[in-house]
């Protein structure tokens, strides 16, 4: 007599894999988020996920190890919660972008394309050698990439820092915010909450709605960074800056 095959589909891998190794009390992950990270593991990029160290309006940030193809000790997965509807309202920053000329406006396109855009923006800061986190890999709504930080201890924000050099600091911010212009790109979210501090050395992070300067709306991004900045230097620490004459001499290249 013939066995009967069951034509249940098998769980594909990627499942198994996560199901072994996801255990994460902090978080509930729907299928595609579920299969987003599986592919994590099975290109090797996380040997296994820890727990969550940050959670933002639109994304939740995971410590984990890395797989056998990363180097490093630790990695961020960041991952783009689907359901969250913010992400509407930074259309402005993907629309006008010509690397992102067709954009389905239903969310789960929308946040798949915020998570490619920080990817691909991570790699022009990494080529520019600006200081931000090295991205490893892009999945969906899943990015991994660099840990900032000491001993598993994730890097302070510059809100929460006491600075020793202020002022070396800020030039150091304002330098890479040039760095950034060389290469076609303006972060365009640019505060205190989005630098962490590892030491004295400033990291810029959250390039997902970074522009190239060929955006409508570039150069008023990038006015707005410097302002930003320059406002609170000079509100906690009374240095004295001129956003416009940063802004010029970044613009025309001096």
């Amino acid at each position: 007599m013939s066995r009967r095959v069951s034509k249940r589909k098998r769980p594909n891998r990627e499942e198994l894999v996560l199901k072994e190794q996801l255990k994460i009390e902090e978080g509930v992950f729907d299928t595609r988020t579920m299969l987003n990270l599986g592919k994590l593991f099975t290109h090797n990029i996380v040997g296994r996920m820890h727990f969550i160290i940050a959670r933002g309006k639109e994304s939740d940030i995971y410590l984990a190890d890395p797989g056998s193809a990363v180097k490093d000790e630790l990695v961020v997965v960041k991952i783009f919660r689907i359901e969250t509807s913010s992400f509407e309202r930074r259309l402005d920053y993907i629309v006008g972008d010509p690397r992102f000329e067709k954009v389905k406006h239903n969310m789960y396109h929308i946040v798949n394309t915020w998570c490619k855009k920080e990817f691909g923006n991570l790699k022009l800061a990494e080529i520019a050698k600006v200081n931000a986190p090295k991205p490893y890999a892009s999945y969906g709504n899943v990015l991994a990439m660099q840990f900032i930080g000491e001993n598993g201890i994730p890097a302070k924000n510059l809100k929460e820092t006491e600075l020793e050099n202020p002022e070396k600091v800020f030039n150091e911010i304002i330098a890479n915010v040039k760095k950034l212009y060389k290469i076609d790109l303006v972060h365009s979210d640019l505060s205190e909450y989005n630098i962490l501090m590892k030491g004295d050395v400033p990291y810029l992070i959250d390039f997902g709605q970074a522009v190239v300067t060929a955006h409508p709306k570039a150069l008023e991004f990038l006015r707005r960074d410097i302002e930003n900045i320059s406002s609170y230097f000079s509100k906690k620490y009374s240095i004295s800056a001129d956003p416009e004459k940063i802004f010029t001499d970044i613009t025309r290249g001096s």
